[in-house]
């Protein structure tokens, strides 16, 4: 089966002449050319376009798209990324949906909508650092957590968490040694604060994540200057992170 130019443009939602500028690019020649100079489209061709229109929807350039069509060895592994990146886009629209319908309903019955759940969607600061460092579902799974709450529960949290920071903060200023029954009680609290959190190794009862999980947050708290400044100083989080590593060893 093939289609002409104008077929093409017409179901592609496109014009002619974006075709004939993408030939001229190099991005996607004609199956073949008529001898009545008409182009013609075969299944091929169409599903290069789909990828090319795909990586335009995405905010990719002619130039980067011409890149990615160039170096790709298996079309299969493209389209793979390309569903991946699709159902990523998919999920963070679904959660603007959720949360400005949480909006629309609140003002509908006159009461007032939780400004954090207002942003879902909109504010996922740390969402490729935790997809990288422990995957898609761990992320997924926590931020339906935290934006289902009430805005109560997210205070109370915060509180909670406050408190368990002020501990460690505490105790690395009275100078107890991290391998002490007092730091190691703020690391078992620190281990039951994260085992709240869906999504988490210590949530599902995975003790060889777990325990790789809780040495990567305390390295990260030293190496990361938003943690570090969390614990107060470099020394704060080198103690926080010297405590967790030892609770993990006997773990």
């Amino acid at each position: 089966m093939e289609w002409t130019i104008q077929e093409l443009a017409a179901r592609a939602g496109i014009t002619s002449r974006t075709l004939r500028h993408y030939d001229r690019f190099g991005l996607l020649a004609p199956s073949r050319v008529g001898a009545n100079g008409y182009r013609y489209y075969d299944s091929t061709a169409v599903a290069r376009l789909q990828r090319i229109l795909l990586m335009r929807r995405l905010g990719m350039g002619l130039p980067a798209i011409a890149e990615v069509l160039a170096d790709e060895v298996d079309t299969c592994d493209g389209l793979r990324a390309h569903i991946a990146a699709l159902e990523e886009e998919r999920d963070r629209i679904e959660r603007q949906i959720r949360s400005v319908r949480h909006t629309l309903e609140a003002l509908k019955a006159g009461a007032e909508p939780q400004m954090d759940v207002m942003l879902a969607g909109f504010n996922d600061h740390y969402k490729d650092e935790v997809i990288s460092r422990w995957g898609e579902r761990a992320f997924q799974e926590g931020n339906d957590w935290w934006h289902g709450k009430t805005l109560d529960q997210q205070r109370a949290w915060k509180q909670a968490t406050e408190e368990l920071v002020a501990a460690w903060v505490a105790a690395a200023k009275a100078g107890v040694s991290p391998t002490s029954e007092h730091a190691q009680s703020l690391a078992a609290w620190h281990i039951q604060w994260l085992s709240q959190i869906p999504g988490t190794p210590t949530a599902e009862g995975d003790r060889e994540r777990s325990i790789e999980m809780v040495k990567g947050l305390g390295d990260m708290y030293v190496d990361d200057p938003r943690f570090a400044g969390m614990y107060d100083d470099a020394a704060g989080a080198a103690f926080v992170r010297d405590a967790l590593h030892a609770y993990a060893r006997t773990w």
